[in-house]
């Protein structure tokens, strides 16, 4: 019993000061999960917790699972519509890219260190993808709004790519078992079926599990483990039947977060919560599991071939995927830049030791020092790499807090909290003029303490508390009226668009009279939304600016594919719009 209360204490202890630490990652620039890593290797027998932990398939089960559970956070709270922009670049970078990636950085690892190519390639396969975990909490963690198509593209990256590099590592581990030294074509075959399965299951499992949701009725606090349970059973099905179960279970977690499924914003709360703690236990678990004294023998090797995968391979891999597709050089550098590697790497550095390979645990220490390298140079450096490369985009307003109602009535409406300040033009203006979406109604005013009973002559005060019943889709509509997002100078929508707001289907030749500058004639009856259009391949996205006739275009707002609103930010020496048009 004591050994029992002891495991129990050391864990709460950890996981508590974990938490805490948290608060360092934004105060110092350190990756939130770096700390956690840092952390577990302190715990360890090299640190000053002194904890020995060697049990490789205890790790390997555990991050299995923690794993699965974030890659299901994530597909839940990818947009649906970001598919429309990012998927077959991220496709190409999920499968190609991480070959390329692999096959480069395997290559050097051989010669550097003197190691059979194919054990060479084995730790390019083990560091060859993104990492989801590392990638969804550092885009997230560091309050990055980046421009739809390079987010879109680097979150269906990561939640995709890794089984390109498990079945990689896998089919390397068991040449190397068996002494095999050549490939043959059923390793084409058995890629194919790994991302078959793995989609038809994901997908399968994903429309299930919502009709199931929607049809049974619960206490509130079951939905999210009825969901979790659900995503777990299709991953560990898929892998059974020699699918990918990760592909399937983030494809899980896409189909539940883009269909309407009761109590959603509740259930992504208590996902959010689960996610944490999977990556929190993960990383600790991994830190616990490393020795590092024998990290420094091979810490310079180590981290030549970290800053070539970097810095060389990861870049190559980016162009050459990218290369089909529309995407200033900007985003691909920034692209190449955010090739995070986390928990993956070292989960799959695990399969040599689980098999016995010759070199195992050298493969195990490489891949440790790649990931803290990563995590370190990239994860710290990602918001001046984002200012540097132009891909962020001023954030969307939100409401504090989200509810869903439809466990208590039937529909898709929500409780929106929101707090008004000193940038709402509402402050100070009566209830019965402001111009609301229909079906939307403000239930309860708070000043202060005191719960007040809004009428029309109501008039909004500085830092009132309103709690608003709206639909989901009247979200923008009240959040733009209410709430206010919080950015710095570079990305305040007149900075980043500039002072004047045109609408899509204006024509250039309209425009050019108006402020002044000359449109070639056969452009005259073009509007601005087919003029983005024929420089982007018709998958314009908000943030993309053209330098035109001396002046900076952006687009400023978007309804799928089509432009409403172009930015227009006038060049040196224009005297502005000519009034007497």
């Amino acid at each position: 019993m004591d050994y029992i209360n002891t495991i129990f204490m050391i864990g709460a202890l950890l996981l508590c000061f974990s938490v805490l630490a948290s608060s360092l990652s934004s105060r110092l620039g350190i990756p939130l999960l770096l700390i956690f890593l840092v952390i577990g290797m302190l715990a360890g027998e090299d640190g000053l917790g002194g904890i020995a932990f060697e049990d490789t398939s205890s790790a390997f089960l555990i991050g299995s699972l923690a794993l699965a559970i974030i890659l299901l956070d994530g597909g839940m709270r990818t947009r649906v519509e970001n598919f429309r922009v990012g998927l077959w670049p991220a496709m190409s970078l999920a499968s190609l890219g991480v070959l390329i990636s692999a096959t480069l950085t395997g290559g050097l690892t051989a010669w550097l260190l003197d190691l059979h190519w194919l054990q060479g390639l084995l730790l390019g396969a083990i560091v060859g993808s993104t990492d989801a975990a590392a990638v969804f909490s550092l885009l997230q963690g560091k309050g990055l709004n980046l421009k739809q198509r390079v987010g879109a593209t680097l979150e269906i990256e990561s939640g995709s790519n890794d089984p390109m590099a498990i079945f990689l590592t896998i089919t390397l581990v068991e040449m190397l078992s068996s002494g095999q030294t050549s490939f043959s074509w059923n390793f084409a075959l058995l890629l194919i079926e790994q991302f078959g399965i793995g989609a038809l299951c994901g997908l399968g499992g994903g429309f299930l599990l919502v009709w199931l949701v929607n049809r049974v009725h619960l206490p509130v606090g079951l939905y999210p483990l009825l969901i979790t349970s659900g995503a777990i059973l299709v991953f560990a099905v898929t892998n059974k039947i020699g699918g990918s179960g990760f592909l399937a279970i983030y494809l899980t977690g896409l189909i539940l977060g883009n269909k309407r499924v009761r109590n959603l914003q509740n259930i992504l709360q208590v996902q959010d919560g689960m996610a944490w703690l999977s990556q929190i236990g993960m990383f600790l678990m991994l830190g616990l599991l490393v020795t590092p004294s024998e990290m420094l023998i091979i810490a310079m090797p180590a981290v030549l071939i970290a800053l070539f995968l970097i810095l060389v391979a990861r870049p190559i891999a980016v162009l050459i995927c990218l290369a089909p597709f529309v995407f200033s050089w900007r985003e691909r550098l920034f692209i190449a830049w955010v090739g995070l590697r986390g928990a993956v790497p070292i989960i799959l550095a695990l399969f040599p030791l689980l098999a016995g390979l010759e070199q195992a645990q050298l493969l195990f220490n490489l891949a440790f020092v790649v990931v803290l390298v990563s995590l370190l140079l990239q994860g710290s450096s990602l918001p001046w790499v984002a200012r540097l490369c132009k891909v962020e985009i001023p954030p969307q307003p939100e409401p504090l807090q989200r509810t869903s109602l439809d466990t208590a009535i039937q529909g898709d409406f929500e409780l929106l909290i929101y707090q008004l300040d000193n940038a709402n033009w509402c402050v100070g203006v009566a209830l019965r003029d402001l111009t609301m979406p229909t079906e939307t109604r403000i239930a309860a005013l708070f000043r202060g303490n005191r719960l007040l009973h809004p009428t029309g002559s109501t008039q909004l005060a500085l830092n009132d508390v309103l709690c608003v019943v709206g639909r989901p889709r009247d979200l923008p509509a009240l959040s733009k009226l209410f709430s206010k997002a919080q950015a710095p100078r570079y990305l305040e929508s007149r900075n980043f668009f500039g002072d004047f707001i045109l609408e899509g289907d204006a024509q250039l030749g309209e425009v050019g009279k108006f402020y002044g500058f000359d449109v070639p004639q056969d452009m005259q009856d073009l509007t601005l939304a087919a003029f983005f259009s024929r420089h982007f391949g018709g998958h314009p996205v908000v943030g993309d600016h053209i330098q035109w006739e001396g002046h900076s275009w952006v687009v400023a707002a978007m309804d799928n594919d089509w432009i409403l609103k172009v930015g227009l930010k006038l060049g040196e020496g224009s005297g502005g719009p000519k009034l007497g048009f």
